[in-house]
């Protein structure tokens, strides 16, 4: 079995991206090399697995048994199949009664850790007391099996006669088995019982296994609730204060309660939903009478399939459409009330399922896929996103098995609207998946995310429906600008690990990735570069913000329940990590590294400013001298401006494409502020929403946040303080002030109009430039007169 090790804790400064030199596509069919085979139908790429390393195996298919002898007690037989080499053991499951059955499983077997030549298939009658029966054997000298590499065809099974326990004679039986050695790259590898997992048994095996999911196909739903007629309330004696009230699964929306008092009130309002193929919801649409502020009482009530709505592709209209109301009360066992009603009140609605919009389901930030639902809006993709996911090193352990330390490891990648997840390596620090995967990509300004999770659900009483109440442990995040990649170039990095803790930052460990992004058409990438990043729906009908965050938020609930009912599930707290479900919650820590994001794009223009003012100073002669001659040039040429600042961005671009960055960004802990957080701003961020905390610590945190909101009030104030004065140069709230203000602005007009311009632009550049010791320390008459103009704080209680 895999032997673990104590992985060791990193150091402070190992929370950096490093470069790795994996043995890529060697001993690959075509050594790996791009054109070796990768290319296919001129356009349509296939994986050559050139990302990963090559791991062989040794694969059994164990097929069907036929003419199996029965039980001389029993007469009847309940055969199993047990593959067997060296230490390792992997059984087939048994049928009862059965002497023709038929198991088609494949059992793989790591060449690293083969501890034997011979190979040996037993067909075992199970018994319910005692040991179970021997029927028969079959051996094979693994220095005879052949070797398969794809794309050969599979092996063709073989029927073999069943050998007795010394191997001397035939006995009664035949199995079907077919033996070869094989790569990771073979088709019987994701659905193989791996010997390396052998301590798996159950139904835990289904949550091993590596797989392809695909979210579903989501739509927005837009329900225009125009008005109704005829509405009766409850209380005849009452006019209705009428709204409606319309679900959607579980989610619920509400028109704003009929401004006048009628029996056809009128609303005309939007209410949007997210809703997913296939559609197994219905839309529920209630009319309702505010009776008052915690009672309200339905007055119809109307249920309609989502397959009976228009898909609309654009911005174009479609038709309204008038739906009777079913009277709240009378259902199907009171049809001859009903027929009592004289008329029936109705509801005029305009509903559509959008396929104009991308449905989002993650953040704007990090999003992996720009295109509408409709699939006849897509475009032709403009790229490969090739990922190899090799392995881990120095995984914490993150549970603990017979008194030792743990990790069943698993790692998943999200780009578009595909999702793979590779096999779980059970019980080892350093797991090795070698797995490689493709993606079409449209758009490089997206981003690939990828997660670490340990696997909680390896025991027998785990069904793959997914019901256990254990949770998949979060071991780390990686993410990845495509736009970052430069195209065909393979890079091979080992990516740290960092998961956020209420104790800390905490490095779980590092990811070896290959990734390689070839663009397959350089002219559609620098078209789309001038697109916009959603679809034109997003621009013409667009959404508020509250509106974005709660789709977003449904979105994401949709999908991480579709992907819980696939098997293996992938579980709703794997999806909402990688989809980053509560990045938009407060947090002090984010809103410091936003600060000092803010802080260091303004340390530019800073350091600019510092460096004119040295220029204005003369702290340096030689370069204020230049500076003074490229001024003159420029007022003596002004049509050099423009070129010159242009010329003057080339070739800052051009020099630093020396220093460019060489590798993909990775999660900064400093950029984070994760390093010097303190530990009670920690734990706020991972308290609950609505708060879990005592009344003392509510009270002290509400204070904190005072306190930073009232320096923040300050500097909003500062800033409308100073706008305000600008408005008042000439709205005469100071007289005298605008007095002099206009007769300034008369003075300038005429002065600008006599004089040159060239003439006025060196005057106020040589003024600007001028040295020391014509400066003065006081400040200066315009600045003065502006402080002095007044602003609306004298009204402000």
């Amino acid at each position: 079995m895999q032997q673990n090790h104590a992985p060791v804790q990193p150091n402070q400064e190992d929370f950096i991206l490093k470069d790795t030199s994996p043995k890529l596509g060697e001993r690959w069919p075509g050594g790996g090399v791009r054109g070796g085979g990768g290319w296919m139908g001129g356009d349509k790429f296939t994986s050559t697995y050139d990302l990963v390393e090559q791991m062989q195996y040794l694969y059994v298919r164990v097929v069907k048994a036929k003419e199996l002898p029965t039980n001389s007690i029993t007469g009847s037989c309940d055969p199993y199949t047990e593959v067997k080499l060296g230490n390792y053991k992997g059984t087939t499951r048994h049928f009862e009664k059965k002497t023709n059955p038929e198991w088609k499983q494949v059992f793989a077997f790591s060449k690293d850790k083969i501890q034997s030549s011979v190979l040996e298939v037993f067909v075992r009658d199970k018994e319910m007391v005692g040991r179970d029966d021997y029927l028969g054997k079959v051996t094979f000298d693994l220095n005879e099996v052949p070797t398969r590499v794809p794309p050969d065809s599979p092996l063709a099974p073989q029927w073999y006669r069943l050998e007795d326990r010394r191997g001397e004679g035939k006995v009664r039986g035949d199995i079907m088995l077919a033996v070869w050695m094989g790569t990771q790259a073979d088709e019987a590898f994701p659905e193989a019982w791996h010997a390396d997992a052998a301590s798996v048994h159950g139904e835990g095996v289904f949550n091993i296994r590596s797989k392809v999911y695909v979210s579903p196909k989501l739509w927005y739903l837009r329900v225009n609730v125009i008005e109704a007629q005829d509405v009766q309330p409850n209380d005849k004696s009452r006019v209705p204060e009428a709204f409606v009230k319309v679900q959607v699964g579980s989610q619920v929306l509400k028109t704003k309660v009929c401004p006048t008092r009628t029996t056809n009130p009128l609303w005309n309002e939007d209410l949007v939903f997210v809703t997913a193929e296939p559609f197994e919801e219905h839309l529920v649409l209630t009319v309702e009478d505010r009776v008052h502020q915690s009672k309200d009482d339905v007055l119809g009530k109307i249920t309609l399939p989502l397959t009976l709505f228009e898909k609309r592709l654009d911005h174009r209209p479609v038709h309204t459409r008038w739906f009777n109301l079913e009277k709240f009360g009378f259902g199907a066992l009171e049809g001859d009330k009903r027929k009592e009603l004289q008329f029936s009140s109705r509801v005029h609605l305009r509903v559509c399922l959008e396929g104009g919009y991308h449905v989002l389901d993650e953040s704007t930030l990090y999003i992996s896929d720009q295109r509408p639902t409709a699939r006849q809006l897509w475009k032709q993709p403009i790229g490969i996103l090739e990922v190899g996911i090799l392995s881990a090193q120095g995984l914490l352990p993150m549970k603990t098995k017979d008194g030792r330390g743990s990790t069943d490891s698993y790692c998943v990648a999200k780009y578009g609207q595909k999702w793979v997840r590779t096999r779980t390596i059970t019980n080892s620090f350093t797991p090795k998946w070698n797995e490689q995967y493709t993606w079409e990509v449209y758009d490089p300004c997206t981003v690939i995310t990828l997660g670490v999770f340990d696997n909680c659900h390896l025991g027998s009483s785990d069904k793959p429906g997914g019901s256990s109440t254990a949770r998949d442990s979060k071991i780390g995040k990686v993410r990845i600008r495509l736009s970052t990649l430069e195209s065909d170039r393979i890079y091979t990095n080992s990516y740290p690990l960092l998961v956020l803790h209420p104790s800390g930052v905490k490095k779980t460990g590092e990811l070896q990735l290959a990734v390689r992004f070839t663009c397959l058409s350089l002219a559609n990438t620098i078209y789309l570069y001038g697109h916009p990043l959603l679809p034109k729906m997003h621009y013409l009908h667009p959404f508020t913000v509250n509106q974005l965050d709660s789709l977003r938020f449904q979105a994401m609930n949709i999908v991480a329940l579709r992907l819980a009912r696939a098997e293996p599930p992938l579980r709703k707290e794997v999806v909402e990590y990688m989809l980053d479900v509560d990045s938009h919650m407060w947090s002090m820590r984010r809103s410091k590294a936003n600060f000092f994001r803010i802080m260091s794009l303004l340390s530019g223009m800073i350091t600019a400013s510092k460096w004119f003012d040295d220029v204005c100073q003369w702290k340096n002669p030689i370069t204020s001298v230049l500076v003074h001659v490229l001024f003159l040039i420029l007022i003596c040429y002004p049509e050099l401006i423009l070129p010159t600042l242009f010329l003057y961005m080339f070739l800052i671009g051009i020099w630093n494409y020396r220093a460019r960055p060489r590798h993909p960004p990775h999660m900064d802990i400093r950029l984070s502020w994760a390093e010097a957080v303190h530990p009670d701003e920690l734990d706020e961020e991972f308290d609950s929403f609505p708060t879990s905390k005592g009344h003392d610590i509510v009270r002290m945190r509400y204070d904190r946040l005072r306190s930073v909101a009232g320096r923040i009030q300050t500097v909003v104030g500062d800033i409308a303080t100073q706008g305000e004065r600008i408005q008042s140069l000439l709205s005469w709230r100071d007289p005298r002030a605008t007095s002099l203000f206009i007769v300034f602005c008369l003075c300038a007009a005429v002065v600008l109009y006599v004089t040159p311009f060239k003439m006025l632009a060196f005057i106020a550049g040589l003024y600007m430039l001028r040295h020391p010791r014509f400066r003065s320390k006081m400040p200066s008459v315009p600045s003065n007169f502006f402080k002095r103009l007044p602003a609306r704080t004298d009204s402000m209680i």
